[in-house]
């Protein structure tokens, strides 16, 4: 009798070249060489029987039998994981609160909190968006949520300042460049003063950027005010300015600021899980490992 079903570690693999758009980036997240997860996807295409992905230089896309496939090998791997850790004992179960900043990977994140809840089904999650400054100031006893995960500038002075005022660290899951972004579409031929995009002064990483333009006498004005990331996207793609973000808020409709537009180079950006507190239950310590795994 012929074998049914697929190969769990190709499914993983064709999760991660999904994910990434193309197979040397896949390859990193999966810890293969290239050859290798060309072989993985090759083999499960012939297992399915037909092409998954199309091919450019560019890097991949889903077919559609690809697309299908995907939603069906990521609930395969979150109930093996899940079984995993139910045998382990480590299955959670009970309430979280999580609070996270809304620059981390915001067109993932419905996704990767999904694949969470997928691998532990009785675990009931409470997820509050928040600026990064108030999780790291709320991270002490009494706060309003149990895992925090928030955003920081990875410069020294920005270092600096977190060790003088006694901020935890964390762990770092994710590190980011930062990119002047506008409207995919937008005039090359951007004029001074720059028309900027910003969120309230209680963002860090807007506070810097203003800082850094006054520092640089980059001459600009504010041209429209979000509250929220999503909707400093949707302003930026309207074409009402430029702004900055971390590479994983870019997406459809916004680029990179031309080259023509003079503007300070940018440092890079880390997303911290904030460390646990003394006292904690086991469930959220092992809440936490388990999304330390997921979220990196």
């Amino acid at each position: 009798m012929s074998q049914r079903g697929f190969d769990l570690g190709q499914l993983r693999t064709f999760v991660a070249v999904a994910e990434a758009g193309t197979v040397s980036a896949a390859a990193e997240r999966v810890f293969l060489s290239q050859s290798s997860v060309s072989e993985q996807l090759k083999k499960l295409e012939e297992r399915a029987g037909q092409p998954l992905f199309v091919r450019s230089k560019q890097g991949v896309t889903a077919t559609p039998a690809g697309t299908k496939l995907l939603e069906h090998a990521r609930r395969i791997i979150a109930m093996s994981e899940a079984a995993f850790e139910d045998l382990q004992g480590r299955s959670l179960d009970g309430e979280l609160r999580i609070a996270i900043t809304d620059y981390y990977r915001p067109h993932e994140i419905a996704r990767v909190l999904k694949s969470f809840s997928e691998q532990h089904p009785r675990l009931r999650l409470h997820v509050t968006v928040l600026p990064s400054a108030v999780i790291d100031s709320d991270a002490g006893d009494g706060a309003t949520f149990d895992i925090g995960l928030s955003l920081r500038i990875a410069t020294q002075d920005s270092r600096r300042a977190a060790a003088g005022s006694g901020r935890l660290k964390g762990s770092v899951i994710r590190r980011e460049k930062l990119v002047w972004v506008t409207s995919a579409d937008a005039d090359p031929r951007i004029s001074t003063p720059y028309p900027l995009v910003l969120l309230p002064g209680t963002c860090q990483l807007q506070r810097f950027v203003v800082k850094l333009l006054d520092e640089r006498k980059v001459p600009y004005l504010i041209s429209h005010s979000a509250s929220g990331v999503a909707g400093l996207q949707l302003a930026l793609k309207a074409g009402l300015g430029i702004s900055c973000l971390n590479e994983s808020s870019i997406g459809a409709g916004l680029a990179a600021c031309p080259p023509t537009v003079r503007l300070p180079v940018l440092p890079a950006v880390e997303f911290h899980l904030l460390p646990g507190r003394i006292g904690e239950t086991e469930l959220v310590t092992n809440a936490r490992a388990a999304l330390t795994r997921l979220f990196s």
